[in-house]
């Protein structure tokens, strides 16, 4: 994409964004300017099981409420007296994971280890229709449902008696990548964000330049409702205001600071997603972070401790000083 289509599109965004705050358009429920105008309360945080404990912190199942659903999660808090202000605290959204077949307790083990070891409490949580939370699992990309979970888990956070409400970031992998984007356009008192491997391409890089394999990894009907959506809207060439209105990258003027992280043998995600988002992100001035690496996969699982170290190292900057 060039700098003019890139910034001519940002400039659709902002008047689309304008007419929508005087009320001359009605907001499409995917758009960030009718995501930043909902209402995301979150709720108490119940502990709902006691698990075995870390290494130097305590384990829980937990729930938490979102659009009236329970929505369940991994919930780690840190050993020791609280400090003064609460603990610095992440919410970690995960990756794509069949809604069947998904377990809080299984998989990302040791990535909320790591975290955890580190001093956060860390809140992974399962999104509506996963494991036994409630809902329908509806996809992340043509709905809101998930951005709205994150943005509820966020809020929950806040609450949670623990955690330091304005220490808190985000961790995404995969699918939890452009929610942890979304979540930071809509929510700036998200302080800082980490994505690895993340989806956050433009949404014409998502209909045009993703082709996925195997095809296992394309979630129930998300080929059905990708060609709704464009049967309705028009193609980014014929609509470009409509497609610009649900891109976060025409957003970054209020987003906190990003570190990404590729793998340059990721079959699942191309890395020029996180090249592109690094692009808009130096041109809205945002502080970031893009971190590739040679032969690794779409787990990062050639340099898993090099890249949790730079994870932990940029929340540490962002979270503790």
């Amino acid at each position: 994409m060039s700098h003019t289509l890139r910034f001519g599109t940002t400039l659709l965004a902002v008047l689309l964004g304008t007419a929508l705050a005087q009320g001359g358009l009605e907001a499409h429920p995917m758009s960030i300017e009718a995501l930043r105008q909902g209402s995301y309360p979150g709720s108490a945080i119940t502990l709902e099981q006691t698990l075995a404990p870390g290494a130097n912190y305590r384990r829980y199942i937990a729930s938490y409420r979102s659009e009236g659903l329970k929505i369940y999660g991994l919930l780690t808090v840190p050993n020791g007296a609280r400090p003064r202000a609460g603990w610095p605290a992440i919410v970690f959204v995960h990756g794509y994971i069949p809604p069947a077949q998904y377990r809080t307790t299984e998989r990302y083990g040791a990535y909320v280890d790591a975290l955890a070891r580190a001093g956060y409490i860390v809140f992974k949580i399962d999104l509506r229709g996963h494991g036994n939370s409630e809902g329908t699992a509806s996809g992340a990309y043509w709905s809101p449902d998930y951005t709205i979970d994150t943005l509820n888990a966020f809020a929950s956070l806040r609450r949670f008696p623990q955690a330091n409400p304005e220490r808190i970031g985000i961790w995404g992998h995969s699918m939890g990548g452009y929610l942890a984007l979304r979540a930071m356009v809509v929510e700036p008192r998200i302080r800082v964000g980490v994505i690895w491997a993340g989806v956050v391409g433009t949404y014409e890089d998502l209909l045009y330049r993703w082709r996925r394999s195997p095809p296992a990894q394309l979630p129930p009907g998300a080929l059905r409702r990708r060609e709704l959506f464009l049967a309705r809207y028009g193609s980014p060439e014929s609509n470009p205001g409509f497609w610009a209105s649900i891109t976060a990258h025409n957003y970054l003027e209020r987003v906190g600071p990003i570190q990404l992280h590729h793998g340059l043998a990721d079959t699942v995600v191309p890395v020029s997603f996180s090249q592109r988002l690094a692009q808009y992100l130096r041109a809205a001035g945002r502080p970031y972070e893009l971190f590739t690496y040679p032969g690794n996969d779409h787990n990062l699982s050639q340099s898993f401790s090099l890249a949790m170290r730079r994870s932990v190292a940029y929340f540490d900057r962002y979270l503790k000083r």
